[in-house]
């Protein structure tokens, strides 16, 4: 019984039901693609055999190199919004396993840079590699006007959820 209530915590909306049949096929559709996204989380730990902070810091280490930026451990506290002990600690696991390497700052002999090694990055490639294909498969089978109706309603709700942060 109590797994039921897991199962399906995701289909319960706390508020008020939209006013509309359309507007309720909406609301459902947004709360199952939420629970859609975390199993894809969940995947993604599971896969990369990585803890939640260690892959999104890997994630955040090989953007930067696919962007050609250099990224140093006080970079990824703020990245993360954690402390340094955490980084520190992330950091100390990822080079552990062979996915980051540090390289010394060309100018400050006590700095240096978090890289991430070929293996990191094919980590990275094969944790989300099939669940952006499967979104992008979907909007590509969208029509124009549908694609720009999806964008400007998930636009929306965006800018709701992100005032609703600002202001708590």
């Amino acid at each position: 019984m109590p797994q039921s209530i897991v199962r399906h915590e995701h289909t319960h909306l706390y508020a008020s039901q939209p006013h509309t049949e359309a507007g309720r096929l909406l609301s459902s559709a947004i709360l199952e693609l939420r629970h859609a996204e975390q199993v894809q989380a969940d995947r993604s730990q599971r896969i990369s055999g990585l803890g939640g902070i260690d892959l999104a810091a890997l994630r955040y280490l090989v953007q930067a190199r696919r962007e050609e930026r250099e990224i140093s451990p006080k970079d990824l506290i703020v990245m993360l919004g954690t402390s340094s002990a955490t980084v520190t600690n992330v950091i100390e696991r990822l080079v552990g396993k062979g996915y980051v390497t540090r390289e010394q700052h060309p100018t400050d002999r006590r700095a240096h840079y978090l890289m991430p090694s070929e293996s990191a990055n094919d980590l990275v490639d094969e944790v989300y590699g099939a669940h952006h294909a499967a979104v992008v498969s979907v909007i590509d089978s969208l029509d124009e006007g549908e694609a720009k109706t999806t964008a400007e309603t998930i636009r929306r709700i965006a800018a709701a959820l992100d005032d609703l942060a600002r202001r708590s």
